[in-house]
């Protein structure tokens, strides 16, 4: 009887145990499975920051640096002459960046043994990209047609790759740049009370030439990838600012000391300075975006950082429109409306392209 008895009791401690064993391993895989949630969720809002912190430093900087750029040449001195040294400014921005960039690759690092030709070809191109759109505005186009014009920036780059390269677009990337340039057209088209034009012949001349800058621009930093990706070399984002910069500020001190804006440029500033100001303002901002382009993009899909970039023209155009006084008949804004269509399809098929892409590589 006795031994029976241990022997029941034997059994339900044993039981007790096993059962115990079988329940601890699910409460622990509750708390790792809460534990991960939480996990999760607390990265999700970490990322959901960081992309508020690079999106929103680029609208701010860049939307007030068009603003800036827009009061720069607009500005009038008391004896009636306004700021016309595009290249003297481009060596400012070019010099506030290059300070910019030296710091961001002494703290982040850089990548050593890179070849200068291609970031001397870049830099070329891409300050007379910048100064052209600036001299488009001296002679008198609007900011809201250059704006909406260099969205179209597409279009020599398309051109280039169809005659060079032997590329191949679909019917929407065609009608896309159409709208973007048609819509684009319309507005300079318009006329402002009065029968003034918005735009000038000369301002468009210059914007054009901007454009093709840009699209050889855009081929050089493309053959610059591949070249360095073939070398093993692996450019990091203030390699690109630094490097970029110092022929920048060295292509546009030169053409200043040319046409003598560095003088005059600066007489004009120290005698006017509100325009002073604005063009120190202009280029902090200036350096401060493309920082938070660089931020963006080591942080997120280049796609995040395209979209931001992109859609911020449109701001820029309608904060340009309300803010500064443009005169809008119902002509421009039937092509602001097609341009800023444009662009927003280019998005919207450059989202739907990566997450076709993704899907295929998950398969």
């Amino acid at each position: 009887m006795s031994t029976e008895k241990f022997s029941q009791e034997e059994t339900v401690a044993l039981t007790g145990d096993s059962a115990a064993n079988h329940i601890r391993p699910l409460e622990m895989d509750l708390e790792s499975s809460g534990s991960a949630s939480k996990s999760a969720e607390t990265n999700n809002r970490r990322e959901a920051y960081k992309l508020c912190f690079g999106a929103g430093g680029i609208y701010i900087a860049f939307l007030y640096y068009g603003s800036l750029q827009e009061d720069v040449f607009r500005f009038q001195a008391d004896d009636g002459s306004t700021f016309q040294f595009a290249w003297f400014l481009q060596f400012l921005e070019a010099v506030a960046n290059l300070i910019v960039g030296y710091i961001g690759r002494r703290v982040v690092g850089g990548t050593h043994g890179l070849p200068m030709k291609p970031f001397a070809i870049t830099g070329t191109t891409q300050v007379f990209a910048k100064a052209l759109t600036s001299l488009a505005l001296a002679k008198g186009l609007s900011f809201p047609v250059a704006t909406l014009a260099k969205s179209g920036k597409m279009a020599p780059v398309m051109a280039g790759q169809l005659i060079l390269g032997g590329a191949s677009y679909s019917l929407r990337d065609y009608l896309q740049v159409a709208a973007i340039i048609v819509g684009t057209v319309i507005l300079s088209l318009g006329k402002k009370k009065g029968g003034e034009s918005s735009s000038s012949t000369l301002g468009i001349f210059f914007i054009i030439l901007s454009l093709v800058a840009d699209g050889i621009t855009g081929g050089v930093q493309k053959k610059l990838k591949a070249d360095m990706s073939e070398k093993g070399m692996s450019p990091k984002p203030y390699d690109f600012m630094l490097f970029t910069n110092i022929y920048m500020c060295l292509v546009a001190l030169a053409i200043s000391v040319c046409f003598g804006e560095i003088l005059s440029g600066s007489m004009f500033c120290f005698s006017n300075p509100a325009v002073l100001w604005l063009v120190i303002q202009f280029s902090i901002c200036s350096a401060v975006g493309q920082s938070f382009i660089f931020y963006t993009v080591a942080h997120f899909d280049p796609l995040v950082c395209s979209t931001v970039t992109t859609t911020r023209k449109i701001f820029s155009v309608l904060l340009s429109i309300f803010t500064k006084g443009h005169v809008m008949t119902a002509q421009g804004w039937i092509g602001v409306t097609i341009a800023c269509g444009g662009i927003l399809s280019e998005v919207q098929a450059k989202i739907s392209k990566s997450r076709n892409l993704k899907s295929k590589v998950s398969m």
